[in-house]
């Protein structure tokens, strides 16, 4: 069977995640252990006990969601489990490349945590806000932040989740005027989402700077044979290879859109015959579903979704 493994972003995080597989498996109570070894905080702490307000720290949330995602994946690596394709959504892509074997484990943690804490602190200091707009063609919603941005004002796509939705983000009277605008376009909804960063836009330029002096002093490793599953990039939907300048292309991702759209259009041309998302959350199973309700999908987050998985294997 072609399998692809997924692996969700921020805003996938929750109080407790992890926790029943941290107790049950030594394997992945390794993950946490070597996360915590390597950066000096106690990561389970946070992902188990919070509070909620520490979590929802950028700095925290991507340290948080990749050793909980690290740590199904290695149950699943241990039981002989394995994918053709790998992709993930903006932080999650790490867990892809550190699966894949391109970025070691321990630099992984490292950038991550060097990642968040740019991204939550190297803002600028305007009012920003992000928005997910349901229903509407990518094509509309990029004419109408075009149009708001020529009044001297700044909005701008942000995810292309799937052609069903897709995220905005800009200065708050931006997204206001932008969000009565979308909805007479013929948007279902319009939500604004638990977050207040310019993610993935030019704003972050100051993190994306930053960032880019870290992956300077990391190895990648793209092997390019059969035996390494193949990922696929945020940036603009394709897979990696040798001839890519993987330390551009992730410095460009904080101010690039993410494709995902791109990544599921991608994986169905692939042929791929099960999506099985590892970590907190359903979002982006549920992003495939969008586009194929046929598709056979797998959300594997706690015990229960493990062991009925592997069940079934």
């Amino acid at each position: 069977m072609k399998r692809a493994f997924l692996f969700p972003g921020q805003g996938a995080q929750v109080v407790g995640m992890g926790k029943d597989i941290y107790e049950k498996y030594d394997t992945a109570k390794e993950v946490y252990e070597k996360a915590s070894q390597i950066l000096g905080i106690d990561v389970k702490k946070i992902c188990f006990e919070g509070p909620e307000e520490d979590l929802n720290k950028t700095e925290n949330t991507q340290i948080a969601i990749l050793t909980t995602s690290l740590a199904i994946l290695k149950i699943l690596e241990e039981k002989q489990i394995r994918a053709d394709i790998a992709v993930g959504l903006s932080l999650g892509e790490y867990v892809a490349l550190i699966y894949s074997g391109i970025l070691n484990f321990e630099d992984g943690i490292k950038l991550i945590k060097k990642r968040g804490y740019y991204m939550g602190n190297l803002l600028p200091k305007e009012q920003y806000a992000m928005s997910a707009v349901l229903g509407l063609e990518s094509n509309k919603i990029e004419e109408i932040c075009k149009k708001i941005n020529e009044e001297g004002k700044f909005i701008v796509p942000a995810n292309y989740n799937c052609s069903a939705q897709t995220v905005i983000s800009g200065e708050e009277e931006a997204i206001e005027e932008a969000t009565e605008k979308l909805k007479e376009a013929g948007a279902k909804k319009v939500i604004k989402l638990k977050t207040s960063g310019p993610f993935h836009t030019i704003k972050l330029k100051e993190a994306k700077e930053a960032f880019e002096k870290e992956l300077q002093i990391i190895d990648f490793n793209i092997i390019e044979n059969a035996n390494q599953p193949k990922v696929i990039k945020n940036i603009d939907g394709t897979f990696y290879t040798k001839s890519d300048d993987i330390k551009n292309i992730l410095a460009n991702h904080i101010i690039n859109p993410v494709r995902f759209d791109k990544a599921i259009q991608l994986m169905e041309k692939e042929g791929i015959e099960e999506y099985v998302e590892i970590g907190p959350g359903k979002t982006l199973t549920g992003f495939v579903k969008k586009e194929n309700k046929e598709a056979n999908v797998v959300n594997i987050n706690n015990v229960e979704t493990l062991r009925n998985y592997l069940e079934k294997m």
